[in-house]
């Protein structure tokens, strides 16, 4: 797709979303099929469900949130990109953050745009990385710049700490922050209780959280659980 102009081709934009969120899911999907220029090719409320998906149905771009159950969407960009090297990963989310930003391209995000974004921007952000062109949306640049001027150096450090897990322990991390006990982070996983238990020190040695509540205002903080 590289090096492809898309707005000059009559065949539609394939996309693909991911959302766990159902009512929002529906009312993109609507908003998409209304547009003779897109075709919707599926969608899903799971990231590891959509990995297979996109490997199968192979859209030109995904349309991902980040704060999702089980994987994350920062998690399941490296492979969404692995299960289909040409698709493009557009960030559709709430989070507007520094640092959800950073992490997003960082991991190979082709844009991000805030889900407050008008429709007509939705467009724009879609046909551009498409084209293989990258895309920030104005709210979110803006919530950088002012993200810039606030951070301090123990935000800076806290940010560092949750970077630096691997997948596996973000994905214990998430389940932890949800309340779930060893054995049942174990059988989520596929893990052996003990390789849970030792998840689970390790973590909050690094996160310096010694108890569910203090994992679950981190991973909130850093959008990898929806508050509500």
């Amino acid at each position: 797709m590289p090096g492809t102009d898309r707005s000059s081709s009559s065949k539609p934009i394939r996309v693909f979303l991911v959302d766990d969120q159902n009512i929002l899911r529906a009312a993109f999907r609507s908003l998409l099929a209304s547009k003779g220029e897109i075709e919707v090719v599926g969608d899903s409320g799971d990231a590891r469900e959509a990995i297979l998906r996109i490997e199968e149905v192979r859209p030109d771009v995904v349309l991902l949130d980040i704060s999702m159950p089980g994987l994350s969407g920062l998690d399941a960009i490296a492979p969404m990109r692995k299960a289909h090297k040409r698709v493009r990963i557009l960030m559709l989310t709430h989070h507007e953050g520094e640092s959800f930003v950073e992490q997003a391209m960082r991991a190979g995000a082709d844009g991000y745009l805030s889900k407050d974004s008008n429709p007509a921007e939705l467009m724009l952000a879609i046909q551009a990385v498409c084209d293989g062109r990258p895309y920030l949306s104005p709210k979110v640049s803006s919530g950088i710049v002012s993200g810039m001027r606030q951070s301090d150096a123990g935000s800076s450090l806290v940010r560092s700490r949750v970077e630096s897990l691997t997948q596996r322990e973000r994905e214990v991390f998430q389940l932890l922050a949800l309340g779930k006990s060893n054995k049942e982070v174990a059988r989520d996983l596929e893990m052996s209780l003990g390789t849970a238990k030792k998840h689970r020190e390790n973590l909050q040695r690094k996160l310096d959280c010694h108890s569910s509540a203090e994992l679950a205002r981190l991973a909130i903080r850093e959008g990898l659980l929806d508050p509500s």
